[in-house]
């Protein structure tokens, strides 16, 4: 594992306690970092998609830390596969909740902060869904093209402020996540990657790792793909 200078730095990684979000906060302490783990699992329990929550957190952490050096936004889930016209709209609703308000609750909360240090990273775990559209996962596909949007959005406002928004899209990973999912719809994303197998949590690790260092100096609002040559754009 190749090491990234987080020495001094603090960071939120939102459902961080398994999976992507586990594997990027062995990745940031492993280089550093002090990390605040927003989950709903383990100690202190923090429901990201609950503003309430967030700002209790958030007190806690700038508490603890002093500062937020940086924010991984990839607290998420895969929701129901069906298709559009059989989706339940509460389902949908549950989705965007988690998936995407989440996110723009974070960076509502947390951007302040970075603005006044006049500097920070912010990291949104978005997918390759959310550029093509995965068919029986209408709620988990939109949900990921918002958080694209809600990217590149904040990283244009904040672009002058030393504060830059990245995402990444990565392709699916074997983690709990695929629980949710019917094997057929595991085996269709399969099918679309050349690369013939699914994306290691460590490897979106690194590349989110590098996103929230200060080597990722002139990048922001951008969509940074690991889908092993799925995307096509």
């Amino acid at each position: 594992m190749n090491q990234l200078d987080f020495k001094g730095r603090a960071a939120v990684v939102t459902g961080g306690m398994q999976g992507i979000g586990a594997a990027i906060v062995k990745r940031l302490e492993s280089s550093g970092a002090k990390v605040a783990v927003w989950d709903l699992e383990g100690p202190g329990k923090v429901d990201v998609s609950d503003n309430d929550s967030i700002q209790t957190a958030l007190k806690k952490t700038l508490q603890d830390f002093g500062r937020i050096d940086v924010l991984v936004n990839n607290a998420g889930v895969a929701g129901m596969n069906a298709p559009t016209v059989d989706y339940p709209v509460e389902e949908w609703e549950r989705v965007m909740r988690i998936n995407l308000t989440s996110q723009f609750l974070c960076c509502r909360a947390v951007a302040p902060h970075m603005l006044n240090a006049k500097y920070g990273r912010i990291v949104n775990i978005a997918s390759v869904a959310g550029k093509e559209g995965n068919p029986n996962a209408v709620a988990y596909s939109a949900s990921k093209a918002g958080v694209i949007s809600l990217t590149k959005s904040l990283g244009k406002e904040l672009a002058q402020t030393g504060v830059l928004v990245n995402c990444i899209t990565p392709a699916a990973a074997r983690t709990a996540i695929f629980d949710q999912m019917t094997k057929e719809h595991i085996a269709y994303m399969l099918a679309k990657i050349p690369m013939n197998r699914f994306v290691n949590v460590e490897e979106i690790a690194a590349l989110a790792g590098w996103l929230a260092s200060e080597d990722c100096s002139f990048s922001t609002g951008a969509v940074f793909d690991i889908s092993g040559g799925r995307a096509t754009y």
